[in-house]
């Protein structure tokens, strides 16, 4: 026989979690979204801790610079040759590299002059670097043919005459030496967001560098094995205002940003709002292009950037973290304890990986945590439904036994449940029995006895209901029932002893209205107090809440004693253990079938009301 393996359920949830987990961190990536907005939090508050950079200066042109150059260079965009002259005035600071975050890709045909002036000035100072950038359409110019200064090189074997849609600073290409610079693109992650840099761009063959890479590497600076990096962000960028250095140059002030310069690197590139150069990244949506720039050669010059773990080698602490949770659901730990478990480990978790970002490596930790909180809500769902159907089980067996009040009263209280094992209770017994039944249907027409029983067990169980008992079962024409059990009745012989007094009233109600078949009718009632096993107990197929041990015997024994004694008669424990509620009979000691010795009985009835 095939047996159901404990908390298979959870095991095959696990394993379902389990395949789409794997799907995901080898394949689909479906989660990396959250890693990358989750991520962003971190990022942005680790860029917090961070101090301005000391390796690069921002020279912005800002909107005061658009403000205030207006009469010396006109609007924006200004002659090449105010770059020219600033040019001149920067470097002359003794800076590490001067790197322009604007095109200069389409020459000024108004005014030529300018723009010998300024290629004049590049040419001149070979620490001076000019962004590119590579566009997905347009014909372009034929790469092999380009300057050796464009960084362009053949990866692979591309084919001859490879034309490509590159975006050079022809402003400067009387000079070829001069174009010397790098791509700018922005290079978003897949939610359009930009946390990477992209050291290169592979296109037909051809490898282009980024201008970030082509700094520090002729600064002589180490870069990443891999084609790209992960920014790790600054909480500021010190700026100096283009028209502060630019009218210093008008001047003649040679010296007033000569500490902020000296050895740096200088990026010019604009953070006003009217130019819109602005991106998303983790620190917002509206960042100055020249900052994520600004960040690269940062990275770059300081060997800082962050170590990214691969989302697959994430995989194993997923797998792991469904597993624990499928173990804990198996073993029935309750769904609570298990919430305030995957509570305690989401904070360590992040904890954790704020401790990496602190150090350098960004950890995709939270799709880990998102496929354990997925389980967990999953796993939580078919628990409630299981012990929904578990506590309607219960309460249909138990009002099999008692008042269904009752009985949602108890489960709600924990004190009675489906699972609950059989276990050693003190209780009392009763055992009712109806006198000369057998007679009794052998003159009467069997619709009347059916009648008959219906009415008189329906009576007798809504007594022991009323009382707070336990109906056990029906044996025939007798009933079973006890008290103690399944809820805790310190006063069980007294509720026993009770109901048993209002069954007898019960009768001789009834036997008035049965007419000729009720005149007959006589029962007899026995209990006894003592120590029985109380639980489901049966077959897997079948379970009955009932209660077996000596103390039942017992209990039947007397109820069989009655006959020619007394309607209801009690053992010795019972009486003592009722106590004075109730006026007490000695009927003597009578030997009962099974016991050697002699047991003592009493008749109950109830105590003479006094005025």
């Amino acid at each position: 026989m095939i047996r159901r393996l404990p908390g298979g359920r959870w095991l095959a949830l696990a394993a379902l979690f389990a395949l789409l987990a794997a799907a995901d961190f080898l394949w689909l990536d479906a989660t990396r979204i959250i890693d990358q907005r989750g991520g962003d939090v971190l990022l942005a508050l680790n860029a917090q801790r961070r101090p301005q950079s000391d390796k690069v200066v921002i020279v912005d042109i800002d909107q005061k610079s658009l403000e205030e150059m207006n009469d010396d260079a006109g609007s924006w965009p200004w002659p090449r040759s105010v770059h020219g002259e600033l040019i001149e005035h920067i470097a002359a600071q003794n800076p590490q590299a001067i790197v322009f975050d604007i095109l200069f890709n389409e020459p000024d045909v108004f005014r030529p002059e300018h723009d010998a002036a300024f290629a004049e000035a590049v040419a001149q100072h070979p620490n001076v670097w000019l962004a590119m950038t590579l566009n997905s359409n347009g014909t372009g110019a034929v790469v092999s043919e380009l300057p050796p200064s464009v960084g362009a090189r053949p990866v692979g074997n591309p084919k001859p005459g490879t034309r490509l849609p590159i975006l050079l600073p022809l402003v400067v290409a009387q000079y070829p030496e001069a174009m010397r610079g790098g791509l700018i693109n922005f290079t978003p992650d897949s939610d359009g967001t930009a946390r990477h840099h992209l050291l290169h761009t592979d296109r037909s063959g051809w490898r282009f560098p980024s201008l970030a890479a082509r700094v520090t590497a002729a600064a002589g600076y180490r870069r990443p094995e891999t084609g790209q990096l992960m920014l790790n962000w600054r909480s500021g960028w010190q700026h100096v205002s283009y028209a502060d250095l630019y009218l210093d140059s008008l001047r003649r002030i040679p010296q007033r940003y000569a500490d902020e310069f000296k050895g740096k690197i200088v990026v010019i590139g604009t953070a006003a709002p009217g130019l819109t150069d602005f991106r998303v990244t983790p620190l917002g949506n509206t960042y100055p292009g020249v900052e994520i720039l600004a960040t690269a050669l940062d990275n770059l010059a300081r060997g800082d950037w962050l170590r990214e773990v691969r989302r697959s080698t994430m995989l194993p602490l997923a797998l792991a973290l469904i597993a624990l949770l499928a173990a804990g659901f198996a073993r029935n730990v309750s769904p609570q304890r298990v919430l305030m478990a995957m509570i305690a480990t989401t904070l360590v978790a992040i904890a954790a990986s704020w401790l990496f970002l602190i150090g350098g490596t960004f950890v995709p930790v939270l799709s880990v945590l998102a496929f354990g909180w997925a389980y967990y809500l999953v796993a939580s769902g078919l628990a409630y439904l299981d012990e929904r159907a578990r506590r309607l089980r219960t309460a249909n067996l138990f009002s099999r036994f008692l008042d269904a009040r009752v009985v949602a009263e108890l489960i709600d209280k924990g004190e009675i449940d489906f699972r609950q094992q059989a276990e050693a209770r003190e209780i009392s017994v009763l055992f009712s029995d109806i006198r000369g039944f057998t007679a009794l249907s052998e003159v009467s027409a069997p619709e009347a006895v059916v009648a008959m029983l219906n009415g008189y067990f329906s009576r007798q169980v809504g007594v022991i209901f009323a009382h707070g008992g336990t109906l056990d079962k029906f044996i025939g024409d007798a009933i079973m029932a006890f008290w103690g059990a399944p809820a805790s009745q310190p006063d069980h012989a007294a509720r026993a002893v009770s109901a048993a007094l209002e069954m007898s009233e019960a009768l001789e109600e009834m036997r008035g209205q049965l007419g000729t078949i009720g005149a007959e009718l006589e029962i007899g009632i026995g209990i006894h107090s003592g120590n029985a096993v109380v639980g489901l107990i049966g077959s897997n197929d079948r379970l009955d809440y009932t209660a077996i041990g000596d103390t039942v015997n017992l209990a039947s024994r007397v109820e069989s004693t009655t006959k020619g004694i007394a309607r209801v008669l009690v053992t010795e424990t019972t009486r003592n253990a009722a106590g004075d509620a109730f006026a007490w009979r000695d009927c003597g000691v009578h030997r009962v079938k099974g016991r050697e010795e002699g047991v003592r009985l009493f008749e109950p009835s109830r105590k003479a009301v006094t005025l």
